[in-house]
């Protein structure tokens, strides 16, 4: 099963555990977010929306919150000693797509554990343990 979401004035083809970067979006690290702006659900009957679909939505986990990558829009008018350097850097939401919902269903999963960090011990530590 798919999606075709619209946020941030674009179009994403999303499936569940996606993992996608779109513009910034209000939400904590590690919460679960609905979508809303769903206009086609696909599988083996797909379905189109006029312009959303009724009742579908799409949950998705906030990851991180970033920075894009630096765009430099430099203007220089020739013979005239005239130059603009100006740059910008989008702000992203890195998202992760738990399920795609449909009759104005709730999300049912939560968001996932995070990872605890394996601490190797050295061989110091194992014979100070001894």
């Amino acid at each position: 099963m798919f999606a075709v979401i619209k946020t941030g004035g674009r179009q994403y083809r999303v499936v569940p555990d996606d993992v996608l970067e779109v513009g910034k979006i209000e939400g904590e690290v590690g919460t679960i977010i609905q979508l809303t702006d769903v206009l086609m659900v696909g599988g083996d009957t797909p379905v189109l929306g006029l312009p959303t679909v009724a009742g579908a939505s799409v949950a998705v986990e906030v990851l991180d919150h970033k920075r894009g990558p630096k765009v430099i829009a430099f203007k220089k008018r020739r013979r005239k000693n005239s130059r603009r350097k100006r740059g910008y850097r989008d702000e992203i939401t890195v998202l992760r797509i738990s399920e795609i919902l449909t009759d104005g269903a709730k999300p049912t999963k939560g968001p996932r554990p995070k990872r605890e960090k394996v601490v190797k011990e050295t061989a110091k530590d194992e014979a100070d343990a001894a």
